[in-house]
């Protein structure tokens, strides 16, 4: 049986393309590479398979990317880009539902935080390729902020997820004394669980699994970040 997560609407399949004839070539060799990505993460994406793909030469294709590296770079930011879209129609779907519900600031800030994580698993089980091209590949900070990491929203996904904390913290669900580095936490947490299932010891659970345990995880992170710790002092 396939969960919800794997059919769910997310970004459409990129239609493969067989020859390359005419408008924008480094835009047709990113769509390959996207295809790659979607297909077999990281490792697949290989700008001479792209150039096959595209139906050009690879000194065409030099002229856009002098390397494997440099195509990989921009698909990542382009799946990145794609998980953003996934959380912010995550976040969309929650602020309805809160709004129909009635619920107050505190409560409509908490449903959207839990939509980042909900829409970030929904990502990595619906677009396993993608997933694991856009947070996967060595790479640092940097692109978290990058317009090319951005999705329809204008938000890459970990601006997103701050956004959540800065609304929460804004209406006093979330400690002062917690906001410091909770996107650390929240994003190990729900990656955690992502990786689990795609690559470790969970990936022979049900199809399900995951998208039961999404709402149960990011509550415990939401009301994990809630609480203050007392200091503690050292012997």
């Amino acid at each position: 049986m396939t969960s919800s997560f794997a059919s769910a609407a997310g970004p459409s399949a990129i239609p493969a393309r067989s020859t390359y004839h005419h408008g924008d070539l480094r835009r047709a060799l990113l769509e390959a590479g996207l295809d790659l990505a979607r297909e077999g993460g990281p490792d697949a994406v290989v700008l001479r398979e792209a150039t096959r793909r595209v139906g050009v030469s690879a000194n065409a294709a030099y002229r856009h990317f002098v390397d494997r590296d440099a195509l990989l770079d921009e698909v990542v930011s382009r799946a990145q880009s794609l998980a953003a879209d996934v959380i912010a129609a995550e976040i969309e779907a929650a602020d309805i539902e809160a709004a129909e519900g009635g619920a107050e600031a505190g409560g409509r800030a908490r449903a959207r935080f839990r939509a980042v994580g909900i829409g970030y698993l929904r990502f990595a089980m619906s677009e396993s390729g993608l997933f694991r091209t856009a947070f996967a590949v060595p790479t640092d900070l940097r692109r978290s902020a990058s317009p090319e990491a951005a999705g329809a929203c204008g938000r890459t996904p970990f601006q997103l997820l701050g956004d959540t904390l800065d609304e929460m913290l804004e209406a006093g669900v979330l400690p002062p004394d917690q906001r410091p580095g909770a996107e650390m936490l929240a994003w190990s947490a729900v990656h955690g669980l992502a990786m689990l299932a795609l690559e470790g010891p969970l990936r022979d659970l049900p199809a399900g699994f995951v998208e039961e345990m999404a709402p149960r995880l990011v509550r415990m992170v939401d009301l994990g970040l809630g609480v203050s710790l007392p200091e503690t002092t050292g012997s």
